[in-house]
């Protein structure tokens, strides 16, 4: 019997009215919401990327390609600093001043680079993570603070500008490491009077940034109880990940002036580009009202672009130069000065019966922050939050977080926010488990695992029960099914050589669709004569194709073709107020606004199409470019529609929907994760045969472009587990400069991967989908650990996985 099928107090908190009542299994969907995969129109096609072409050609507009558009544009670029720790005491800018086709050099100093603190994290506000950073800096904390910006004539002589400058530094003792950073005489990194910061436990002098817990159950109880029971296991696990870098192929590129209206305007790659905003004023104090960010064609972003990391030092520039300004980051700024994943220490102990009942996991993080702390708190709590509720069946779960500031570069938002340091100490940790018992891993999962219908406590062990989520669709066993045929997991063959083995590892994933509580997102929508439709949102598509997306959901409500459907890039003058692309959240948040947005335009239509059929709206519908009466068969063509209301003789209106969107709700997509690896045992090498991942994610609105998320997030999740990693010498500087230091894997390098798409129905989402950008990033490193383990009987726990590592613990058992 399965665990999730036992009654236990668990079940009947789940079954309790209270329960019933704050999070209910049905859900009351529009009508609409619910389409067979033979009644949809649009949405479940494999439409082709509305940019796709124009990338490919190159015709994609970037923020850098707006430059031609400023005759008198100047070029910056950035002193950083050369030292880890320590105060600049003297910047002589008087020879870059001197030089011909400088404009302008601004300094901490400087009466245009404002002195007020800000965070970079764009993010809800009130900002969740600590006010601790400047525009430009006297005391740096790692090599790569900013301390002064040249704008000139071109970046070739702003580069020498900045190389002109002359800094004096005194420098102070640095600390690199977490557990040293906490000891009591540990050089302090901040001083805690500077830093607004409302996050819990922050002890700045021990470089402490937050630290918190929270608890289910009686997490010491059940460990006492198992120290007196020979039927209950005790497993004690610990895993380390290391900095990742986004590597996204546009780097950060910010362009400011002023307009015609003397307001300020950046045209900016950026996830945000209404934080941004709204930062900006802050920082500079101006009204929001005199800021506009614009977004063009963003070359990736994967959380990286979720900071506001270069427009204040544009805007200053651009002040101080009286003229327009672009800065755009180089790749050795992109690997040390931007943002990366952060590295973590996950400990895990579990409880776990003979049976394989789990009845305790007891979880631990310590991340490390390096130098200031945008998305600190957040990101290390989702190390458990993301993970952990696949086994919320567990009554006893306690986690233990704290991020720390090192004099190392600056951790950050990027894709997975988290999830994948918990799920490489999680899933392996389940192997682990399975190997003591003497089980099938998977057979120990299945036992213990979430499932439709199961009142998710798990996601709340941080925040006192709060965001705990009603399961309403999950395809978690589907997804094994699916990931096990595709793998050919009871069908490997070993080799013939005696020292190669070859086994088969999983891992099992979830995550969530935005943020609880936290996410609004709103959409425009107006209908032009000829029927066809312009769409405004503030979601920002970074790559992945929600403009696409977003034109489906329009089409599928408004009966029309998605090439109908014309979606505007995000602008903050024009287009409705939106989060941004962060958290998996566009799709069911934006997606559910642009829902909304068109059944508010196609009530109007109806209106039309009611005096035009004169049939009642009750019987209407929309399909095939035309509006048709159940009743009748009649119809009238949308573009019909759409000259008469604008220049009929009885009514003129034009058809115009808007929505916003907000909820409680954030439903997880499952994922199974499947490895197939021969190992050498001789040198510990190995080859990745193959990599399957499949993902219930509900509805895929278009199933290209879901399948192109998991191949993509598959490489980073590969990338993590193999090469990923920053490196720096003995004082902090950094080595990775590049791609070709960095290794993230070529395409000669990458093994075969298969996605699978599993369809369920979330009712909360629109046309039931949820998300699925981030989940695949989850799975390799732990899939590939287990893998391993299985083939030659070594546990590598700390990434990335190598040779080396497998040979080291080859030779010591």
């Amino acid at each position: 019997m399965s665990r999730t099928d036992e009654p236990t107090e668990s079940d009947d908190q789940q079954q309790s009215s209270s329960a019933e009542t704050d999070h209910p299994l049905e859900w009351d969907e529009s009508p609409n919401n619910r389409k067979t995969a033979g009644e949809r129109q649009a949405v479940s096609k494999r439409e082709e990327k509305t940019d796709a072409r124009k990338i490919v050609t190159g015709e994609s507009k970037y923020t850098a390609d707006y430059a031609r558009n400023f005759p008198t544009l100047a070029e910056a670029a950035v002193l950083r600093s050369d030292i880890a720790h320590g105060y600049a005491t003297e910047i002589d800018t008087s020879a870059a001043e001197g030089m011909d086709g400088v404009y302008a050099v601004i300094t901490p100093d400087s009466e245009e680079v404002p002195d007020t603190t800000y965070t970079s994290a764009g993010q809800s506000y009130p900002e969740p993570s600590p006010w601790d950073l400047t525009v430009l800096r006297r005391k740096v904390r790692f090599v790569g603070d900013p301390i002064a910006a040249v704008a000139a004539t071109d970046a070739s002589t702003a580069d020498k500008a900045i190389r002109a400058i002359d800094v004096t530094y005194e420098k102070l003792d640095a600390v690199f490491d977490t557990e040293a950073a906490m000891e009591p005489d540990a050089p302090q990194i901040h001083d805690a009077d500077r830093v607004e910061n409302s996050q819990p436990g922050a002890d700045y002098e021990r470089n402490i940034e937050a630290h918190t817990d929270g608890e289910i159950g009686d997490v010491d109880g059940a460990f006492e109880e198992a120290a007196t029971r020979d039927d209950w296991i005790v497993t004690e696990t610990e895993w380390e990940t290391p900095y990742q870098s986004h590597c996204v192929p546009e780097p950060h590129t910010t362009i400011a002036h002023r307009d015609e209206d003397n307001r300020f305007h950046l045209i900016t790659s950026t996830q945000v580009p209404y934080h941004t905003r709204r930062q900006l004023a802050h920082l500079f104090d101006v009204p929001i009202r005199d800021i506009r960010v614009s977004k063009p064609r963003i070359g990736a972003g994967f959380g990286s672009k979720q900071s506001m990391l270069i427009e204040p030092i544009t805007m200053a520039l651009m002040l101080a130069a009286d003229r327009p300004v672009k800065l755009e980051a180089t790749r050795r700024e992109e690997f040390y000065a931007m943002r990366s994943r952060r590295p973590a220490r996950v400990r895990l102990r579990s409880v776990v019966t003979k049976e394989g009942d789990i009845e305790a996991l007891d979880m631990s993080a310590i991340t490390n922050s390096g130098a200031y702390g945008p998305h600190g708190l957040t990101v290390t709590g989702s190390i458990a939050t993301k993970p952990l509720p696949l086994y919320t069946h567990t009554p006893n779960i306690r986690f233990e977080m704290k991020a720390v500031h090192t004099n190392l570069p600056i951790g950050g938002a990027i894709r997975g926010y988290g999830a994948p340091q918990g799920h490489f100490a999680l899933e392996g940790h389940m192997d682990e488990v399975a190997d003591e018992l003497g089980i099938d891993s998977l057979e120990l999962r299945s036992r213990n695992l979430i499932g439709h219908g199961d009142l998710d406590t798990a996601s709340g062990v941080t925040t006192n029960g709060e965001h705990v989520r009603r399961i309403r669709s999950c395809g978690i066993d589907d997804c094994i099914a699916a990931g096990k045929a595709a793998i050919g997991w009871d069908d490997i063959e070993q080799p013939d050589e005696d020292h190669l083995h070859r086994a088969c590892g999983v891992a099992l994933t979830a995550q969530k669709s935005g943020v609880a509580g936290d996410e609004l997102g709103a959409a425009h929508i107006k209908m032009n004569e000829d029927g066809s439709f312009i769409l405004q949102t503030g979601a920002v598509d970074i790559g992945p194709g929600a403009d696409t997306a977003m034109a489906q959901i329009a089409a599928e409500v408004l009966g029309v073709e998605p090439a109908d459907v014309l979606v505007q890039p995000s602008d903050t003058d024009v287009s409705p107020f939106d989060y941004g692309a962060y958290a998996s959240s566009t799709t069911y948040v934006t997606g559910s606004a642009v829902k909304e947005a068109a059944e508010d335009a196609r009530t109007q239509l109806f209106e039309f199409a009611s005096r035009m059929l004169a049939e009642p709206a009750e019987v209407l519908e929309a399909r095939d470019g035309a509006v048709y009466s159940e009743q009748t068969g009649e119809s009238v063509l949308i573009e019909e529609i759409g000259y008469e209301s604008i220049y009929g003789d009885e009514l003129r209106a034009q058809v115009m929907g808007q929505a916003s969107f907000s909820t409680d709700e954030s439903p997880p997509p499952f994922g199974a994760q499947f490895a197939d690896v021969t190992v050498n045992e001789e040198t510990g090498e190995f080859e990745v045969h193959k990599l399957v991942f499949a993902v219930d994610c509900g509805v895929a609105i278009n199933p290209d472009l879901a399948e192109g998320q998991v191949d993509g997030a598959m490489h980073m999740s590969y990338e993590l587990a193999t090469s990923a990693g920053l490196s720096f010498d003995e004082d902090g500087r950094p080595e990775t400069l590049g791609f070709r230091e960095y290794g993230m894997p070529t395409t000669a390098d990458q093994p075969p991967l298969e996605s699978i798409l599993v369809e369920t129905h979330e009712p909360t989402g629109p046309f039931g989908a949820k998300s699925v950008a981030e989940i695949p990033v989850n799975g390799v490193p732990p899939a590939l650990s287990n893998a391993i383990r299985r083939a030659v009987g070594v546990r590598v726990n700390e990434l990335p996985i190598t040779a080396e590592k497998i040979r080291a613990q080859l030779d010591e058992s």
